[in-house]
């Protein structure tokens, strides 16, 4: 059976990836096969990938919203957008969980000329400077440019010392951080300079998916229980993970949800914080 992905390419069906996709929500092995056997009747040739993660999504909300939240996570990093501005703090919080302490958006000055840079992150005596690529389009790939871009400003900062958690600081580490993918060039340069990649599927192990599964670092857009326009305004509010909303029901309450929402919510939220 052929289908079309969002980049308009035709490929074969994969059953097979269509189930360890749906198994990453958390559901039970019994609900995902009837789900799969439910979308193999339904699928037809030319279907497109869209339709067919609408479908499933569709099927795991009935089953449970923390499901379909889990299964939503790429189409929610993409709401953490359109400028980009919210990714970076997503960004930015992910290194706090690995104890890294943060600052975003800091203006240092180079040997040539100043940079404003994306987040700061300190652990021990490391400083690394993390440099965030937001795409809107799902299938835009950062491509070898942004790490020849970035190292250049790296090379600027690196050998000066800066204002940032001291007053003697250097940074001694650079990343790049995306919420699509990296073009094989871009990582192969990467590689070769030492610059760090991360990405939805980058490195294998310890990419934005797996950081999500592992340590349940689910941005609040992923929610099913709450809209667009509500999860902005956590956004704006500085609730970027689901995490903080567990302990944190005053921030629902300032939204202007009822308290029966409130609850659904919260519900929603602690199940995600369970980390599969």
């Amino acid at each position: 059976m052929k289908i079309v992905k969002h980049s308009g390419d035709v490929v074969e069906f994969e059953r097979e990836k269509l189930k360890k996709s749906l198994m990453k929500s958390g559901a039970s092995k019994i609900v995902v096969e009837d789900i799969l056997n439910k979308i193999g009747k339904e699928i037809y040739e030319g279907i497109s990938t869209k339709q067919i993660y609408k479908r499933a999504f569709s099927l795991l909300k009935k089953e449970a919203n923390s499901h379909a939240a889990r299964y939503n996570l790429r189409a929610a990093l993409q709401l953490l957008g359109p400028a980009g501005f919210f990714f970076e703090k997503y960004i930015a919080r992910l290194f706090a969980a690995e104890d890294y302490v943060t600052v975003t958006n800091l203006i240092l000055k180079g040997k040539c000329v100043s940079h404003e840079i994306d987040v700061l992150a300190k652990k021990g005596n490391v400083i690394v400077m993390i440099e965030c690529k937001f795409h809107s389009s799902r299938e835009a790939a950062s491509d070898v440019k942004i790490p020849l871009y970035v190292l250049s400003r790296f090379n600027d900062l690196k050998d000066k010392q800066h204002v940032i958690f001291s007053l003697k600081d250097t940074v001694s580490k650079c990343w790049i951080a995306t919420n699509n993918r990296f073009t094989s060039e871009a990582i192969d340069f990467a590689k070769c300079t030492g610059l760090n990649l991360l990405s939805w599927d980058y490195p294998k192990d310890n990419n934005l998916k797996t950081k999500n599964d592992i340590d349940c670092l689910y941005p609040v857009t992923c929610l099913t229980t709450l809209s667009i326009a509500e999860k902005d305004k956590l956004l704006i509010l500085d609730v970027l993970l689901v995490k903080e909303l567990v302990n944190n029901s005053d921030k629902l309450e300032k939204i202007g949800l009822s308290s029966n929402r409130v609850k659904n919510v919260l519900k929603e939220a602690r199940e995600l914080s369970k980390c599969i």
